[in-house]
């Protein structure tokens, strides 16, 4: 980085200018992202401690998941905060909503579901959700039930996608999902 571009930084972060994303700052920070990620809007990553978030390829975020790399219950009273590595594997959903405290590891293939307080490690080919967090089924039964579902509910094509849909798609939509679960590719 040349020295013109160092200043610049220094002259907005003095001035408490930071346009970056959550995501970019984190990731400047030293924690480490996979490829094909999906980060949806208000995720937010333990800035402080980031270099110890690990993040597998191919790991949708939901709105508002919050990332947590350490615990500082313990500063005031015994001077110290509590420090553990954060890791989610690879093909892993979280949803909306979802905390994931220090130390969790989220094994490959695993979805956890939205609101989930994720406080102990979910192993791979898991479906897991609650406050506590905990395993419901696998990620294998999980997806032939949803397949079934596939089969039986109302698919929506294309045109009722966010940014196209018409009012008249989005009328159609709630109509027909009325007492059905539905599908959109």
């Amino acid at each position: 980085m040349s020295l013109i571009n160092r200043l610049f930084l220094l002259v907005r972060k003095l001035a408490g200018i930071d346009d970056r994303s959550v995501l970019q700052r984190a990731i400047d920070a030293g924690m480490r992202i996979g490829s094909d990620c999906n980060i949806q809007p208000e995720v937010l990553f333990d800035i402080s401690h980031a270099w110890l978030i690990t993040i597998g390829d191919r790991v949708t975020l939901a709105p508002r998941v919050h990332i947590l790399a350490h615990d500082a219950s313990t500063k005031r009273d015994l001077g110290y905060t509590v420090l553990r590595k954060t890791t989610i594997g690879n093909n892993v959903f979280v949803g909306a909503g979802s905390i994931i405290l220090p130390g969790v590891i989220i094994g490959n293939d695993c979805i956890i579901g939205a609101g989930s307080v994720v406080s102990h490690s979910i192993p791979d080919g898991s479906v897991a959700a609650g406050n506590p967090c905990r395993v419901l089924s696998s990620y294998e039964d999980y997806l032939k039930k949803r397949s079934i579902q596939l089969q039986k509910g109302v698919v929506f094509d294309s045109d009722y996608l966010i940014g196209v849909i018409t009012d008249e798609n989005k009328e159609q939509m709630r109509l027909e999902l009325d007492d059905k679960i539905g599908f959109i590719k």
